[in-house]
C-alpha cells in the first residue's frame, strides 16, 4: 500500500511550494532530469512566469524540452546545458523558488551526478538569488557513490546559515532503512 501524503521528498516539495509558487513567479530547477519538476514549474507560473531549467547532460534537456512542448509549456521556460553551479552567469533577477533534486538521472549514466563541490557552489548562488521568503528545495539521495559526502557538505554550509537572515529545514523519512532522500528547505527572512 502506498501512502496518501507522504510519498517521497519531491511530493513534500510541491506540498512547501503549493502557495508560493504562482501565477508570475520567476523559478529555478537546478537540476532538470527528465523534467518532471520543470513541467510542475512551468505550470505552475503560468504564461507571465518564468523557469530556468540547468542540467549537464544533453538528453536530460532534450527529454524536458519533449516534455515541455508535448505540453504546450516551453514558451516561459529556458534550459540550459551546463552545471547549476553556474546559474549566476544566466540569471540576474530575483526568483521565488529553486529546486534541487540531487544525485543521478535514472535510466542514464550512473556515474554521472551532482558532487559536493558544484552543488555547494550552486547553493550559495541559489541564497543570494532568492528573493525575500523565497524557498530554497533540495532533494538529497544517499544511495550513490560520493552522496553521503554531498548531503554532509549542504549541512555543513546551511545548518549554519545566520539564523536572523534564514530558516533551515531538514526532513527525513526515518523508519525507512534503505538510505531513503531527505529533504532540506531553506527560506529567506530578506533581501
Amino acid at each position: 500500500m502506498r501512502s496518501k501524503y507522504l510519498t517521497n521528498v519531491t511530493d513534500f516539495t510541491k506540498l512547501i511550494n503549493k502557495d508560493i509558487i504562482k501565477e508570475g513567479c520567476v523559478v529555478i530547477d537546478a537540476t532538470v532530469g527528465n523534467g518532471y519538476d520543470t513541467q510542475y514549474l512551468a505550470e505552475k507560473v503560468g504564461n507571465t512566469g518564468k523557469v530556468y531549467g540547468f542540467d549537464i547532460q544533453k538528453e536530460a534537456i532534450e527529454n524536458t524540452k519533449k516534455r515541455l512542448e508535448k505540453e504546450k509549456l516551453f514558451n516561459n521556460v529556458t534550459l540550459i546545458l551546463d552545471g547549476h553551479e553556474n546559474m549566476d552567469k544566466y540569471i540576474n533577477e530575483k526568483v521565488d523558488s529553486i529546486f534541487f533534486n540531487l544525485g543521478y538521472l535514472p535510466k542514464l549514466d550512473h556515474n554521472i551526478k551532482t558532487k559536493a563541490d558544484t552543488t555547494i557552489e550552486a547553493l550559495k548562488k541559489s541564497l543570494n538569488l532568492l528573493k525575500k521568503n523565497g524557498i530554497l528545495s533540495i532533494c538529497i539521495y544517499l544511495g550513490h557513490d560520493g552522496g553521503i559526502e554531498e548531503k554532509e557538505a549542504i549541512e555543513d554550509l546551511l545548518f549554519n546559515l545566520e539564523q536572523k537572515k534564514f530558516d533551515v529545514l531538514k526532513c527525513s523519512f526515518k523508519n525507512q532503512k534503505n538510505n531513503p532522500p531527505q529533504l532540506i528547505l531553506v527560506e529567506k527572512k530578506f533581501d
